[in-house]
């Protein structure tokens, strides 16, 4: 497996390297990784099914005990297959479809990279595995909704993607730390096999669904997916119908057998699950646009595995399986033949097509049973898929929310009908009614054949959502066995066109006769006009808005550009947290060694009067003198206290900083200025004096209040056997904290050259305005060449 993940990295580097020079074949090459993955799982399925799961372990930060855990059973078979198997159809489709497509290399770069994340999330075992890879795939999902980057609509709807799924990452990290932390465990096989209980495990479970939901476009976070239509066609097909918003999906199908009793868990997918087929079911039926009604649909079926999955339930798991898989078949097929359409016709607008039929009876003829199975009209998968849900749903024995759940699903069934209905006909009808919106219908004459090459992935899928629904007790093993890797299965279900005259096929006739009803009565009363951005997206603009408005009102007031403001805040901020820290009883004031000898007082009185002395200091010459004065006073104390190495650091600073102070004082007024009227000299001086007795006050607490031994001592014997040197110091610095000591050497390093660019920038500009003004000033060119010495 982690062969398999390794080999999407280095194919996505292949096609990335040549940038702009990429031809097409970076989609050829781009192929081969999910190529290879899909042979490799099917030379596994055997075992897998039989209950012998693939496991495999990397150490990863073996120091924290973070390890890359990934596992194969019957339920990430089923989802490696679906994201490989899609994956190599919608790569050779790729190639058909950007004929002239600028930067194909990071297309095709940026779509095996999302592959092997999504693989590598249906295949994760460990806690932070699976979210390593979870947000892999918003990373690449979010670059390639915006890969048109001269598109404002692409670049905010990945934006908004990014933001949405971005949010929900974090909600789901933070849900499985804690669930790890209840576990004692770091594997989600661990978690499940014996799941904790309680009050915090039920905080976590809400955060770990507020994380799928983002990912999978529920209720209220649905609105971002609608918007990543803005992708170029193959990418939403494998993304946003068959994979990536599948992730929270594999989550809750995941966790549901496990955590399905938990308080919070089967009111909140129910709840999110149902108000989404709604949503999307009525989105999906004011959409002109052929693609975004499509991506409404899309909206309201996860709303269907979100209800099915998170019910927990045996029938339901299973039912959840088969409908996934019927999705990711009908929904894909769906998209690339939109895409198709758009190749040829130059369009997608539902207004305007027309003919089609006639014109490409093969791709019509797949959209049909496509579109068939997503109505869940027999004999195809979905049809199946709907019928065992449905049994699931009626013979679900969990109270309430089984009650809601059954009816929720029926109701919105009939909007499925109504909308898959709407999008075939007007697709295509056989002529459009005239001019709309000063458009003509399109000439379907003028409309492009597609290549063998180009056509053969939608007719693959839709061929294959027909040919799965007719033999659907031959395929009931395999799906029981991957349902089976998620929970216990009852031994008499099974998958079948027919199981005689049953409730569940009662609902099925009487939700596709009021389908069919709703769609007669859409299409005669349709009006020609776009539907409205919905609530979501509105509610998201507003907030975003409100959030940048607001955070540039904060900076406003924040960022003034005041050297005094910031220096209040700061030292106001301080002195808070030094006094909070006196006041929690640090240390012992009792034990405060006042000095050792009657140099030392000597020396700390004169480095106080200095310091003091610069308060009355009235040019800025002599404040920089004094002010230095108190740093030699330090490099005093220091020498008393047997420290030579450090006094003579302390003066060489000092004597360095005044110089400097000095040539820049050079350029400045002699005098100090005015003080800021919003702060006078009785607030600087509370809030300087306050700072300067917390800060002595809690240094002098600091140094007697010791717990521990110090660790000087093992440095001293350490100092010669494995140092190699005599001066315990030196060795410190530069063998036992030699990374600090290269790190400081690298900053210090790093504002000397910024100095030194920024004088030199000043000496050139200076020299330009004195040319342009024809003057000569020499007393400027000499600063200026000293301070460029002093730096340099």
């Amino acid at each position: 497996m982690i062969t398999i993940l390794a080999l999407h990295l280095i194919a996505a580097l292949i096609c990335l390297a040549p940038g702009e020079h990429a031809r097409r074949w970076t989609l050829g090459v781009a192929t081969v990784p999910p190529l290879v993955g899909f042979v490799w799982l099917c030379t596994q399925a055997g075992a897998v099914l039989d209950g012998q799961p693939v496991v495999e372990s990397v150490g990863w930060v073996p120091q924290i005990g973070l390890d890359l855990d990934l596992r194969l059973d019957g339920f990430a078979l089923l989802m490696g297959l679906l994201v490989t198997g899609i994956g190599v159809l919608v790569f050779t489709y790729s190639i058909s479809y950007f004929t002239h497509e600028r930067a194909i290399g990071r297309m095709a770069g940026l779509l095996v990279a999302f592959a092997g994340a999504m693989l590598g999330l249906v295949l994760s075992d460990g806690l932070l595995t699976l979210f390593v890879f979870w947000e892999l795939t918003s990373i690449t999902s979010f670059l390639l909704i915006g890969f048109d980057d001269r598109s404002t609509a692409a670049r905010t709807a990945a934006v908004r993607a990014l933001l949405v799924t971005g949010m929900g990452g974090l909600c789901l990290l933070a849900g499985l730390l804690i669930l790890g932390q209840q576990a004692d465990t770091g594997t989600i096989s661990q978690l499940l096999a014996d799941a904790p209980t309680g009050a915090v495990v039920n905080a976590a479970l809400v955060l770990v669904l507020i994380g799928a939901f983002t990912k999978s476009a529920q209720w209220p976070f649905h609105f971002w997916l609608p918007g990543a239509m803005a992708a170029p066609t193959p990418v939403s097909a494998y993304l946003h119908s068959a994979t990536m918003v599948k992730a929270g999906i594999v989550v809750i199908a995941r966790f549901a057998p496990a955590f399905a009793e938990a308080g919070p868990w089967r009111p909140m997918v129910v709840t999110a699950g149902v108000i989404t087929m709604f949503v999307g079911g009525l989105g999906a039926l004011h959409q002109q646009d052929a693609k975004l009604a499509l991506a409404h649909g899309t909206v309201s079926q996860l709303g269907l595995l979100v209800v099915l999955f998170g019910l927990g339930t045996p029938e339901t798991t299973f039912a959840g399986v088969v409908m996934l898989t019927a999705h990711a078949l009908f929904k894909a097929a769906l998209f690339l033949i939109v895409g198709i359409i758009d190749h040829g016709a130059h369009t997608r607008d539902l207004r305007r097509l027309q003919g089609l039929t006639g014109r490409l009876p093969i791709i019509a003829t797949a959209a049909f049973l496509a579109a068939a199975s997503m109505a869940a009209i027999p004999p195809t998968l979905g049809f199946v898929a709907k019928e065992a849900g449905l049994d699931g749903l009626i013979d679900a024995d969990i109270g309430l929310w089984g009650v809601v759940a059954l009816v929720g699903v029926a109701s919105a069934a009939v909007l499925t009908v109504a909308y898959t209905g709407r999008w075939t006909w007007f697709a295509f009808r056989p002529t459009a009614p005239g001019t709309l919106d000063g458009q003509p219908g399109i000439d379907p004459a003028r409309v492009h054949h597609p290549s063998p090459a180009f056509a053969y992935a939608p007719v693959l899928l839709a061929g294959a959502s027909l040919v799965l629904g007719l033999v659907a007790p031959v395929v009931s093993p395999f799906f029981d066995d991957v349902a089976g890797a998620l929970t216990q299965l009852p031994e008499d279900i099974e998958l079948a066109l027919w199981h005689g005259p049953t409730t569940a096929l009662a609902v099925s006739v009487v939700v596709l006769a009021l389908g069919a009803a709703l769609t007669v009565y859409v299409v005669r009363r349709e009006s020609g006009r776009q539907a409205p951005a919905g609530r979501g997206e509105r509610a998201y603009a507003t907030t975003y808005d409100e959030l940048i408005h607001g955070a540039k009102r904060v900076t406003r007031y924040t960022q003034s550009g005041s050297l005094p403001a910031y220096l209040g805040i700061v030292f106001t901020t301080l002195l808070v947290i030094v006094v909070v820290a006196l006041l929690s009883g640090i240390g012992d004031a009792g034990g405060w060694p006042w000095a050792d000898s009657a140099l030392q007082v000597v020396a700390a009185i004169l480095t106080g009067l200095m310091g003091l002395s610069v308060l009355t200091a009235r040019r800025r010459f002599t404040a920089a003198v004094l002010l230095g004065g108190t740093g030699y006073g330090l490099a005093i104390v220091f020498l008393i206290y047997g420290a030579p190495d450090l006094a003579l650091t302390q003066f060489l600073v000092e004597t360095i900083t005044i110089v400097m102070f000095l040539l820049v004082l050079g350029r400045l007024p002699d005098r100090w200025a005015e003080g800021p009227r919003w702060a006078p000299s009785w607030v600087r001086i509370l809030i300087a004096g306050s700072v300067g007795a917390a800060v002595a006050a809690f240094a002098m607490v600091i140094s007697v209040s010791r717990t521990a031994p110090s660790v000087g001592d093992e440095y001293l014997a350490r100092t010669v056997p494995e140092g190699g040197g005599r001066n315990s110091v030196n060795v410190t610095l530069v063998d036992f904290r030699g990374f600090d000591t290269q790190g400081e050497i690298t900053v210090l390093a790093v504002a000397a050259v910024g100095v030194v660019n920024i004088v030199g920038v000043a000496r050139r500009e200076q020299r330009r305005k004195r040319l342009l003004d024809g003057t000569d000033d020499i007393t400027d060119d000499l600063a200026s060449d000293a301070i460029d010495r002093v730096v340099r």
